[in-house]
């Protein structure tokens, strides 16, 4: 049975931020009609001061806790949904799309899912504040103003990306950074993040930003490219000139119309949408 094309956006947010850093996303959206939803990790529903104050709850987060939470706002919604997420956000929603969920995907400078190999000299800098220390695996790990700019706004100046520091970077949990940024391809049997790259799914597009630190473009392309067995669509796209700030750099706006445009394309509405909460009724 056919069903209804999505009216519903659900925006899964990365590592270092909040729900706040889709704020720009969600106002665009809704103007276009579009119900907009962005859930917050699990304990990350304060405001990204109170997170900064008192970061035990970034430290304790775990992705099958994560993953769960997010599965639950998905399945509340009565049509499929379009998710679109951003960096670790990517891998979030690639998760969430491989437990059939969605309807459409898009990931923008998506931190990979297990079995990417791809480890440029820029990630590895970028990602050194949290793996310089093995005592971080316990902690919440945050960037200085300096790294921030480096990993995240490196198409910003300086004061730029102090503003944007300010107003949206929290810490990140150290283990997942360990976990699933650096050893999780050489520890034997699959991780939390690994997805079957051969089965049906909602269709996929990785969007990349050229001059991306933290997630370059080599990373989302061998991710898409672990795609090429399955029967649902994949595509990639490199975005010129933009950073791991895309979602809300200048120029922003059309990232998102072209995320939007491309997953109302492609929506898939031949499939029956089953969700927890139907399955209960069943």
């Amino acid at each position: 049975m056919t069903q209804t094309a999505p009216d519903t956006v659900v925006l899964v947010h990365g590592l270092w931020m909040t729900p706040r850093s889709w704020e720009g996303w969600i106002s665009h959206y809704e103007a276009k009609g579009f119900r907009v939803l962005a859930p917050a990790y699990p304990g990350f529903e304060i405001e990204v001061e109170a997170l900064r104050e008192d970061p035990d709850v970034i430290a304790r987060l775990t992705v099958p806790g994560t993953v769960d939470h997010l599965a639950a706002v998905v399945e509340s919604v009565d049509t499929p949904p379009i998710i679109i997420g951003h960096s670790f956000g990517g891998t979030l929603t690639q998760l969430l799309l491989a437990r059939g969920l969605g309807s459409a995907g898009v990931v923008v400078n998506s931190a990979p899912t297990e079995g990417v190999r791809v480890n440029p000299v820029s990630q590895a800098r970028a990602l050194f504040p949290a793996l310089k220390s093995p005592a971080n695996r316990k902690r919440a790990v945050g960037f200085t103003p300096e790294e921030f700019h480096y990993a995240f706004t490196n198409t910003l100046t300086a004061e730029e990306s102090l503003r944007v520091w300010e107003r949206y970077a929290i810490a990140a949990p150290g283990h997942w950074v360990f976990e699933y940024g650096l050893i999780a391809n050489f520890k034997p049997g699959h991780q939390e993040t690994w997805v079957d790259y051969d089965a049906d799914r909602a269709p996929l597009l990785f969007l990349a930003g050229e001059v991306d630190h933290i997630m370059p473009p080599s990373v989302n392309r061998s991710n898409a490219r672990h795609y090429h067995r399955s029967p649902a669509v994949t595509e990639f796209r490199e975005l010129e000139g933009r950073d791991h700030w895309t979602c809300a750099a200048p120029g922003w706006e059309q990232v998102a119309d072209l995320a939007l445009d491309w997953a109302l394309d492609h929506a898939r509405t031949d499939r029956p949408w089953t969700t927890a909460r139907s399955q209960q009724e069943a």
